[in-house]
């Protein structure tokens, strides 16, 4: 008996210390910028004009990102949330999709990773969604009635929440979860997740007051974030809505499905985008 009552403390006291490694070390579990520091390849040796850019964040942290123009007149800019792995580089195979929807884009790093300064957070990365929004619409002088904010897994959830402080004209959501808790009670279902993280990324709550139109893309495949997260997602969002299944895992949506993707989200932006005169022509002459 004291040989069991030796065993169980021990054991109790190991989870107990895993616990505290895991409460002090989430972040590292979250966010992974060191994944490809460097920057690999740039538009521009994929044959596309663009313009690297820099600004500055409320709290002075130097953010960096690409600004890649519609090669016509533009219908709108597409403000692109990566990840929380890679950088600026890994999203490149976007670029297609969005020059055949006529939408300008701006992609960017958060603090910490590729080439900008600082270390993520939660609240740096709002910071970091606040700044870009700024940067499109007070340097660049774009009106947010032709902004799309774009966000992938992690970006999703920030995209959202800057959905719920600015008013843009259309939010996408891709491969997205509903919270940090809820996908940290499925990947480590033996933690109490949900006592010990610090983190929240409440996607499913901001997404209560987003009121603009949201496009939700998941497939039932996402080996990382199941695909009830994207349905949940769907149904807690406002009309007007609409959704697509994708194939593949996570990172592969794009990949299997482009064409889907682009037929989809192109309806989606023809119908709820802001229609002006240029929006009006692009579409006029994609439709001949």
């Amino acid at each position: 008996m004291k040989m069991l009552l030796n065993l169980a403390v021990t054991l109790l006291s190991a989870y107990l210390l895993f616990l505290l490694l895991v409460f002090l070390l989430q972040s590292h579990l979250l966010y992974f910028p060191d994944v490809e520091k460097n920057i690999p390849v740039t538009p521009g040796q994929l044959g596309y004009s663009f313009e690297s850019v820099e600004f500055k964040t409320a709290d002075n942290e130097i953010l960096h990102g690409w600004f890649v123009p519609a090669p016509d007149t533009a219908v709108g800019t597409a403000l692109f949330f990566h990840g929380n792995a890679g950088n600026i580089a890994h999203r490149l195979g976007y670029l297609p999709m969005f020059r055949q929807l006529g939408l300008n884009v701006f992609v960017f790093d958060y603090r910490g990773y590729g080439q900008s300064s600082g270390s993520p957070t939660e609240a740096g990365t709002y910071a970091d969604a606040l700044a870009a929004w700024q940067y499109l619409t007070e340097v660049r002088g774009i009106p947010s009635s032709t902004i799309v904010l774009y966000g992938e897994s992690l970006g999703g959830a920030i995209a959202t929440w800057l959905a719920v402080q600015k008013h843009a004209a259309l939010l996408v959501l891709s491969s997205t979860f509903t919270s940090v808790p809820d996908l940290a009670q499925v990947i480590y279902p033996f933690l109490p997740a949900r006592w010990i993280l610090r983190f929240e990324y409440n996607t499913l709550k901001y997404l209560e007051s987003v009121n603009c139109p949201v496009f939700v893309a998941h497939s039932p495949h996402d080996e990382i974030v199941p695909f009830s997260h994207g349905v949940k997602l769907f149904e807690a969002t406002n009309m007007p809505k609409q959704f697509l299944s994708l194939a593949g895992g996570h990172n592969e949506g794009l990949i299997f499905m482009r064409e889907d993707w682009i037929a989809a989200l192109g309806s989606f932006v023809k119908v709820h985008l802001h229609r002006d005169t240029a929006t009006q022509l692009f579409f006029q002459e994609q439709d001949r």
